[in-house]
């Protein structure tokens, strides 16, 4: 990959998030290789759509939304689908399976996205997960898993894989502020080896956090997203 080459490219993006939504918002974020855009959430009524925008899930209107210097609108759907196997993502919705276990939820994108070994990829969802503090992959179906185990099961699947770019929903939401730690240490590795990131927040403990590692702070509202200062 040349290191010249943006992680993430949303230049002008005009999203069309439905048939009658020709929406006039235009989103500009650029990410290079190790950098952190952290964003306030709690001004939209709809922060998943930008996660969306990213990962070439929404058509545009207007403006450019790029991935690796590939542009999502230009790529044959199967191409698009395996290039989003090098995203990883905590959904604010859970996005679970639920008449499957949560082990076999957290393999499933990259067993389907990526032709990796799956005897290797479930060695290394156990190490994340007890790097996460869960004692091995659940077993368990979702509805059946505590909700703090939940939510560190969602960081197992995001980190699977060594992804490129990360898109963390609200992964502690507010309610979960121990597995903070144990995010950043899985965000730095995934910094040192290249990876760039956006955090999504809805909590003020962590977006007025001076030390939490961010390269840019953004706000999210029905207007957009716009680059703010941490004290505001």
């Amino acid at each position: 990959m040349d290191p010249s080459v943006p992680i993430l490219d949303l230049a002008a993006a005009r999203p069309r998030r439905d048939a009658n939504d020709a929406t006039a918002i235009e989103v500009d974020l650029r990410l290079g290789a190790g950098e952190v855009a952290l964003v306030d959430g709690r001004h939209s009524s709809r922060p998943a759509w930008l996660a969306d925008l990213c990962c070439g899930l929404l058509p545009l209107s207007g403006g450019s939304a790029r991935f690796l210097g590939r542009d999502w609108s230009a790529m044959p759907r199967d191409y698009a689908a395996a290039l989003r196997g090098r995203i990883g993502r905590v959904f604010q919705s859970g996005n679970w399976i639920d008449f499957i276990d949560v082990a076999t939820n957290i393999l499933l994108p990259q067993l389907h996205h990526t032709r990796d070994d799956p005897s290797d990829l479930r060695e290394c969802a156990i190490a994340l997960s007890c790097a996460f503090g869960l004692p091995g992959l659940p077993l368990a179906r979702p509805g059946d898993l505590a909700a703090n185990d939940l939510a560190r099961a969602a960081c197992v699947r995001a980190f699977l894989g060594d992804p490129e770019l990360l898109l963390l929903e609200s992964p502690v939401q507010g309610r979960f502020n121990n597995l903070i730690a144990p995010l950043l240490d899985a965000l730095a590795a995934a910094r040192d080896r290249g990876a760039a990131a956006i955090w999504f927040t809805r909590s003020d403990l962590v977006w007025r956090d001076p030390s939490f590692p961010a390269t840019h702070r953004l706000r999210l509202s029905e207007h957009g997203l716009a680059p703010v200062g941490l004290t505001t």
